[in-house]
């Protein structure tokens, strides 16, 4: 579920040209090496958390244990917020891909809103079954998408590169900080890992979930890095490092990828990866769309918001209620877009996205100090001066790097999208939403105090034991 989450044909073909155009350059490799570094720094602090707090609420929960309910449900609320509207990117990504693939293979033009709409109801369909169902669908899709990425970067490879052999310098760990704009580039790599950290959700719906989601988490941060590395540094390779800065500076940033596909694997490649791309979008909505749904749940069964979206399907145990809220929610932001007369990969994708990236950037850097401040109060047998202090602390620093580098080069990482209204909302929009959280939980204090001490603390109690078949009990 991360990893298709993550999403990575539509990481690499929606960011690397931005990347190699607007930011890093031909040291677009030496980007996604540095933000793995950062990432896996984080994720130490990360996993030793998730080793004693098992939730749905993943961040929500984490901050809460670690700074307090106040800030807890601020971020919470962030959280919600990043993957409600991470969905409705993705719906504007999948449809602008799937009119394209379409109209090329098919000679079939429709207007992008029936991609769209098409996408929302599978989805909200596929959700409303339990979590194993959705799963197996975005695995077949998921493996697909890295066989892709694996053989094209394989081919060149084993071709030796392609005009200028393989580029090495790329992948020199200084590069990147070099380039056009590098704040713009390592904010775009960061962007490609948007969802590895989603592995906490599912804790609740996991077997064991003490040892399988540290795994998974830190599993997931490093396979995509490995995998975002070398594809950049082989797509590179095989265009020359020239021939590429031409490529995404012209009207077909696809042939980045494309042209080596034709040339070094065949006719059949290109087509295989335009509907990828489409199959990769649609993987990565619905896996975005679960992870809000476990957000509006977990605040929901505390009685927050509406205790309804609470609520789990008797048959299949999913949070069906929470599910079809989102599904609601999105329909609404896109169609917000449709009657602006918005571009869908322009406006919709680019700036959700990065409405989106911003939140959840400042949520992974409060839930960085959280682990700090949770381990000097519990557990002494499980702190450690490095997984408990260091790594979180430089996660932490990392993280408000990432956030300066964002809204340093706001402008420039919207592009065009950059003259719409909605962008100049969008850190307004992010501070509205936190300060209301806080807002909420002070309030919740002073009135309802019983409320107010569940707050973010429902926690799966023996979640090491649980099997299949038996119940999920909770405890605050």
């Amino acid at each position: 579920m991360a990893l298709a989450t993550a999403a990575p044909i539509t990481a690499m073909t929606g960011n690397l040209p931005v990347i190699i155009g607007g930011g890093n350059g031909v040291h677009a490799p030496a980007g996604f090496l540095f933000v793995m570094l950062v990432l896996i720094v984080f994720t130490v602090g990360y996993v030793a958390m998730a080793r004693h707090i098992t939730t749905a609420g993943a961040f929500y929960g984490f901050v809460s244990h670690g700074l307090g309910r106040v800030v807890g449900m601020a971020s919470g609320l962030l959280a919600v917020l990043a993957y409600v509207v991470f969905e409705a990117s993705i719906v504007g990504i999948f449809a602008y891909f799937a009119q394209q693939a379409v109209d090329a293979q098919l000679g079939l033009d429709l207007p992008w809103q029936v991609y769209a709409l098409l996408m929302l109801a599978v989805t909200a369909l596929l959700s409303y079954f339990d979590l194993e169902v959705a799963s197996k669908v975005l695995g077949v899709f998921l493996v697909g998408e890295v066989l892709m990425l694996g053989l094209l970067a394989g081919s060149v490879l084993v071709h030796g590169g392609g005009p200028d052999g393989l580029h090495l310098s790329s992948l020199n760990p200084t590069g990147a900080f070099a380039g056009v704009n590098a704040g713009v580039g390592l904010f775009f790599c960061f962007w490609s890992w948007i969802g590895f950290e989603s592995t906490a959700m599912y804790g609740e719906e996991s077997r064991n979930p003490k040892r399988i989601i540290p795994r998974a988490t830190l599993l997931a941060v490093v396979v995509l890095g490995v995998l975002y590395t070398f594809v950049a540094w082989m797509v590179l390779s095989g265009n020359g490092a020239g021939k590429a800065l031409e490529i995404v500076g012209g009207s077909s940033p696809l042939d980045l990828f494309l042209a080596p596909a034709r040339q070094y694997l065949g006719g059949w490649a290109v087509t295989a990866f335009q509907w990828l791309m489409v199959t990769s979008a649609f993987a990565c909505g619905m896996a975005f769309h679960q992870c809000a749904s476990r957000y509006l749940y977990a605040i929901g069964r505390e009685g927050f918001l509406h205790p309804a979206l609470g609520r789990t399907h008797p048959r299949h145990g999913s949070p069906y209620v929470a599910s079809f809220t989102q599904t609601g929610i999105a329909l609404a932001v896109v169609g917000g877009f449709w009657a602006a007369g918005q571009d869908p990969y322009v406006s919709l994708y680019t700036l959700t996205a990065i409405l989106g990236t911003l939140a959840l950037l400042v949520v992974q850097t409060l839930c960085s100090f959280s682990v700090i401040a949770y381990f000097r109060r519990h557990h002494p047998e499980s702190r450690h001066w490095f997984r408990t202090f260091t790594a979180p602390l430089l996660g932490g620093l990392g993280m408000l790097a990432a956030i300066v580098l964002l809204v340093v080069n706001l402008d420039t990482a919207a592009g065009a999208a950059s003259k719409i209204f909605f962008f100049k909302l969008i850190p307004w929009i992010v501070a509205a939403v936190f300060l209301g959280g806080l807002a909420l939980a002070l309030y919740m204090r002073a009135r309802h105090p019983q409320k107010y001490e569940l707050m973010g603390r429902l926690v799966v109690e023996n979640a090491q034991e649980r099997t299949d078949d038996e119940p999920v009990p909770a405890r605050a």
